[in-house]
């Protein structure tokens, strides 16, 4: 008798746990030869509040986490990715790349994980300062992480565009909702798996599969979002503009581009990790 091969369902990774959406529906995805490959949950604005509850849960413990430890977090979590390389470099294949650019990407994606883990015990060395005044006082500026942040990752590069806008938020000790690419979602339900058996606590990094359309103007206005890193079309930017002013949120968009700029050295830079922190001055008298 023949046998029929299991099948992975895919599902949206948010609070450490893998969902189903909550209205339960789905999307089909195919291959780049047009084959059935998976129907991908449909997250609704419902998943998205769930995922921003789950987020500001894990959001104090993991800004508590020492910078250090945070970097060791982000650096097992490239090693966990490079021995997945092949895996990750077929699938990618499956959805049309070839095979030498999708080894190019997968590599990449690595390498912007272990720079960011290296920042992680430098950054606020080179942001923050002590001031020179002109009284008897000392003036000091240091970082501190915002909160929840949105993400909302372009179409392609599907898993080096989603970890650029990731790992810069979450290194300082933000938590992150993020939606994965409409077009190519199934790269970020593998790094769902992998952030799942990672040592990152469950809540930080939250990944919602679904349609633009219908998820981005929630996260333009939910207010306990405290920032939206996007790459967006001209409607979705306005969208978010409208939204963020109204709800006060801090925006940083990144231009969608071609694949090779996310590969290039300006796609990654501490100024990345700098505009999702805020900066809080102390005066303190001298001798006091």
């Amino acid at each position: 008798m023949s046998r029929l091969p299991v099948t992975k369902t895919p599902k949206p990774y948010v609070g450490g746990a893998f969902i189903r959406s909550e209205s339960g529906r789905t999307f089909p995805i195919r291959d780049a030869a047009g084959e059935f490959f998976a129907n991908i949950p449909q997250c609704t604005r419902k998943d998205l509040r769930n995922a921003v509850e789950a987020a500001a849960k894990a959001g104090p413990g993991w800004a508590r986490r020492t910078a250090y430890n945070r970097g060791q977090i982000l650096y097992r979590l490239g090693e966990m990715l490079e021995a997945r390389r092949g895996e990750i470099i077929d699938t990618l294949m499956r959805f049309g790349a070839a095979k030498a650019a999708a080894a190019r990407e997968v590599d990449a994606t690595t390498d912007r994980l272990i720079y960011y883990a290296g920042w992680a015990d430098k950054y606020e060395q080179v942001l923050g300062n002590v001031n020179p005044v002109a009284a008897p006082y000392f003036n000091f500026t240091v970082t501190e992480p915002m909160g929840v942040v949105g993400v909302i990752a372009p179409d392609t590069p599907a898993l080096l565009g989603l970890v650029s806008l990731v790992a810069p938020v979450i290194v300082s000790g933000n938590t992150v909702v993020a939606l994965a690419s409409e077009a190519t979602p199934y790269p970020a339900v593998l790094l769902g798996e992998m952030l799942a058996t990672s040592d990152l606590p469950g809540g930080v990094v939250n990944l919602l599969t679904g349609f633009r359309k219908e998820l981005v103007p929630t996260f333009a206005t939910h207010a306990h979002l405290r920032a939206i890193s996007a790459v967006a079309t001209d409607e979705e930017r306005q969208a978010i503009d409208l939204g963020a002013a109204e709800s006060v949120k801090r925006v940083r968009f990144t231009a969608a581009g071609p694949d090779r700029a996310w590969l290039a050295d300006a796609a990654q830079s501490l100024y990345a990790i700098r505009d999702f922190v805020e900066f809080k001055t102390t005066w303190h008298p001298i001798g006091a």
